[in-house]
């Protein structure tokens, strides 16, 4: 009975560690798809041109997708894990890859939306970072607005980028991009203009968001100085009530 009993934790000990590993390997390499779409933004290259792009992404999606694989076989509900994690398997699969080996042909409207889906996957990635950095509740739910906030403008500069800078001449090198962006989100405005639909379709969804974020920081601010403050005057009155005790003994 006793070898049983602590051969089960054993082994449940040994699953956590597996899939604690797997999960860091998945962040990992999602990090370095961001830092190699990043490395040819920042030299003015459009990083779905690039065959080392394109080579590396290949084999990371692969992982990506046998990480899912695996985790579905030693999740013990499967329909849930199924579930909660079809989207990333869904992004995970090089669509870029599969289509330049077998030289499809696609439609414009599709061919364009599947040039974003390493965005898509980035972006995605980089929630999850936010949300495993995160310690309670309440930071959670901040440093998802964070996140959101952040990949928003930095994955929004990317699109721009890739879309304006041959016929925008205002978009001269991606950090033009990526402060048009910023501008953007702040609603301030900026000397740059959108010239291709995508552009004009991020200015708006910059502005939209920024007008219903930045307003949590307010309220997220507020709140801690309140829970501060009330925390301080508990304490205040505790070391009061102590003293007049001691007072009146």
């Amino acid at each position: 009975m006793s070898t049983t009993s602590t051969s089960k934790p054993s082994n449940m000990t040994r699953k956590r560690l597996f899939l604690r590993s797997l999960h860091t390997l998945v962040l990992l390499a999602s990090l370095a798809l961001i830092v190699l779409i990043s490395w040819d933004a920042f030299h003015n290259i459009s990083f779905i041109a690039n065959p080392t792009y394109l080579k590396i992404q290949l084999w990371i999606c692969i992982f990506f997708m046998l990480d899912c694989v695996v985790e579905f076989f030693m999740y013990p509900k499967k329909g849930m894990y199924l579930a909660s994690h079809i989207f990333f398997f869904l992004i995970s699969i090089p669509y870029l890859n599969i289509l330049s080996y077998f030289n499809v042909h696609m439609s414009p409207e599709l061919q364009y939306l599947t040039r974003f889906i390493p965005m898509i996957r980035a972006a995605y990635v980089l929630m999850i970072v936010m949300g495993v950095l995160s310690t309670d509740k309440i930071s959670s739910l901040f440093s998802v607005y964070i996140g959101l906030l952040v990949s928003t403008v930095y994955f929004a500069s990317l699109m721009f980028f890739i879309e304006e800078h041959y016929i925008n001449p205002g978009v001269t090198s991606y950090w033009a991009a990526l402060w048009w962006s910023f501008m953007d989100v702040t609603t301030v405005g900026c000397n740059i203009n959108a010239i291709t639909p995508t552009g004009k379709v991020l200015a708006v969804i910059l502005a939209g968001e920024g007008l219903i974020l930045f307003p949590i920081f307010t309220v997220y601010i507020t709140n801690a100085l309140t829970k501060r403050d009330v925390a301080d005057n508990t304490q205040s009155d505790k070391v009061k009530k102590s003293s007049n005790q001691t007072a009146a003994s």
